[in-house]
Order: C-alpha cells, then structure tokens, then sequence
C-alpha cells in the first residue's frame, strides 16, 4: 500500500479503534454524532467514561464527526 492511501488525521486511528473495541467505526460515529450540544472535549469524556475509549481514541473521533 502506497503512503498516499493511508488514511490521514483522525482517520488514521479507525483501525485500531475497531480492533481495539469491537465495533465498527460508522457505530462510535453515530453515537457521538447524536451527542448534540456538547462541546468537544465533553464528548471525549463521555466516550472514556461511558464506553471505557482511551483519550487518543475518544479524540480522533470526536475530531472526526466535528469536521464533518
């Protein structure tokens, strides 16, 4: 696989996010997509403590969906 297709950013963590969760990427992005008016490091927070994600993990994804 050539560097150019490696997923960049936030992106770069779904892998392991999966592997390390067991869940499909498009389910941590749903749930923090209805995650409506809380601020960014608010949903990291919950993502640790409601679903045990490390900080790194919580981060990306939440960076993700606020991107979008």
């Amino acid at each position: 696989m050539a560097t150019e297709d490696k997923p960049k950013g936030p992106a770069s963590y779904f892998p392991s996010i999966e592997k390390k969760y067991g869940r499909p990427i498009a389910h941590w992005l749903e749930l923090v997509g209805g995650l409506q008016g809380m601020k960014h490091m608010e949903m990291v927070a919950w993502l640790k403590s409601e679903h045990g994600m490390g900080h790194g993990h919580a981060n990306a994804i939440v960076a993700y969906v606020l991107s979008r």
